[in-house]
Formats: structure tokens, sequence, C-alpha cells
């Protein structure tokens, strides 16, 4: 199940029941275990160790000493066949790992695609992460927790299980996580509060003028108009009826979490 085009230094131990696909590269000392497979494109750099089930899209760059698929560290696992599936044109650099999921959760981990994973992340059990998005150095992620499309978390960020940020939001540097972040907010601090808007994020990202300003309305709905999140719901999505970039924003409060950083 090797494709005659992927290049397999002689020194990597493929199992014979993973499946690589057209021009992988495949470096030194890689280990690639029963049930992974390998998509069109990808390049393992030396010494990194994949085990399944664990399905890979296309066009990710895995760096050196990387671990993918490895059964997670919930003490409740007890070897049962979950998985870890991740998309397209990801660069997950040096040490990072991502667990597959367990049956108390959802039994997958599931990693989007076009998103940068810098040095030493780690997503855990049962996470989904979204599209587009920044890990820097060190960020982590505990069990179950659910990111949108877009969000930058800082290096040295760490966020508790169950935990959801919605898509835009940007987590500071060293940030410690132990409530929700909706989207478009940006939080800093230990524990985290909330820092106002990504402004600078949405420009980047075309988000109109009037757009930001709808956001930055909401923002201040829940943030500056002492309501709690069932007052403030029916008034935000009032707001929406005008704008639709508010709309996720009543979607992700809606849904019961852990809590939205205050």
């Amino acid at each position: 199940m090797i494709d005659s085009t992927a290049k397999i230094d002689p020194s990597a131990k493929i199992s014979d029941k993973a499946v690589i696909g057209a021009n992988v590269v495949i470096k030194e000392n890689v280990i690639i275990e029963d049930d992974v497979t390998i998509g069109e494109g990808c390049v393992i750099e030396p010494f990194c160790v994949f085990r399944g089930p664990t399905v890979i899209g296309k066009r990710n760059h895995f760096y050196q000493f990387c671990s993918i698929g490895e059964a997670c560290q919930d003490l409740k696992y007890n070897n049962e066949p979950t998985r870890l599936v991740i998309g397209d044109d990801n660069v997950i650099r040096e040490h990072c790992t991502m667990h597959r999921g367990t049956v108390q959760g959802r039994s997958v981990t599931t990693v989007g695609s076009h998103n940068l994973f810098m040095v030493n992340v780690h997503v855990a059990h049962d996470c989904i992460v979204g599209d587009n998005c920044i890990f820097s150095n060190n960020a982590t992620l505990a069990g179950h927790v659910v990111i949108g499309d877009w969000v930058i978390f800082g290096g040295l960020s760490a966020i508790h299980q169950f935990g959801r940020v919605g898509s835009h939001a940007f987590i500071g540097g060293m940030a410690a996580l132990n409530m929700d972040v909706p989207p478009y907010v940006m939080a800093a601090g230990h524990y985290a509060k909330a820092h106002g808007i990504n402004k600078v994020g949405l420009a980047r990202r075309g988000f109109s003028e009037q757009a930001i300003n709808a956001i930055r309305k909401a923002y201040m709905i829940i943030y500056h108009k002492h309501k709690t999140i069932e007052e403030a719901i029916p008034l935000l999505e009032e707001l929406a009826k005008t704008e639709s970039a508010v709309t996720p924003l009543v979607e992700f409060l809606k849904e019961s979490g852990r809590g939205i950083v205050r």
C-alpha cells in the first residue's frame, strides 16, 4: 500500500498495514505503524512516530520528533480503537503531539486544514481544531476542547478540558483559559480575561468596517452593559439582523459551555 512515487528513506519502518500516498517524502528513522494513512504530498522529517487508527490528508509537513496518533493520556482509555483525523496543508513543527480520541468522548480527535502548529504544541484526545489557526510554541489543548477557525494562540498558553474558543479569537501568550472565549474576542492573563475584539485580525481577513463596528457593539453589549448572557442574547439577535457577522457570536453564546471569560 505504498505508492510508487513515494520517497522513503531505507531506515524508515513502515507497517504493511499502512497506506502511503503519491509523492510522500518520508525521511530517516520514521516509524509508521498499522492503520495509518498518509495523504498525497506529505513530508515527514526524521524520527517522527505515527500510530493508528490515524488518517492524514494531503500536503502536510511534519517536522522531526512529532508523535502523531498516540494513545491518549486519559486514565479511562483502555486501548479502544479510537481515531485521529488530520486535514490538508498543515505545518506541524518539532515535538508536536496529537492524540487519538476516547470512547467516553467523540472517539476521534479532529484537526482541520491550513493550520500552523509551532514547536511542542499538544492536541489532546477528542479535540476539534478548525482551519487556518496558529498555535505558538508550547500551546496546550486539554481533552475535548473545541477551537474555531482563524484562532491564534500565543506561546505557553493553555486551555482547560471541554473549553471552547470561537473563530477569529486571539489568545495572548501565557494565557490560562478556564472559561470559553467567544468569537472575535481577545483574551489574556492568568486566568484569562477579555480585552476587546481582535480588530486587527478581522481587518486583515477582509471584514468590512461595518462588520467590525457591529462586532464591537456586540462586545459592548456582552461586556459593558452589565447584562447576563441570557439578557444579552436578544439584543445580539437584533443586531445580527442587520449585520450577519454577529450571528456566530449569538450561536456560540447559545451553546452550553463552561461560561465565558469576563
